[in-house]
């Protein structure tokens, strides 16, 4: 996956999602929903944010299809919480 959120960092601002020029990041509350049969409560998340946790009561980044991601650093760049990384994959880097 090429970029990689903080969500201990993340603090939910949102400036990724907007400053990002490929339009690929999104923020994302997790949800609260019944359980099946009533069994309680079930915390339902994008596949792309799995460290949920304490993270329920605020918005947090996340990128649906990583695979359009541009690797351009923008978001990286403005992120004034230094929560994001820019992960690059062997053969993107001619290894």
């Amino acid at each position: 996956m090429p970029v990689v959120f903080d969500l201990e960092l993340c603090d939910g601002c949102g400036k990724c999602g907007r400053i990002c020029p490929g339009d690929v990041i999104y923020m994302h509350r997790a949800e609260k929903t019944a359980g099946p049969n009533g069994s309680g409560e079930v915390v339902r998340i994008n596949p792309q944010r799995l460290d949920v946790g304490t993270h329920l009561d605020k918005k947090s980044p996340y990128l649906p299809r990583p695979e359009e991601c541009w690797h351009c650093g923008s978001c990286r760049q403005d992120c004034p919480r230094k929560a994001i990384r820019i992960v690059f994959s062997p053969d993107m880097l001619c290894m």
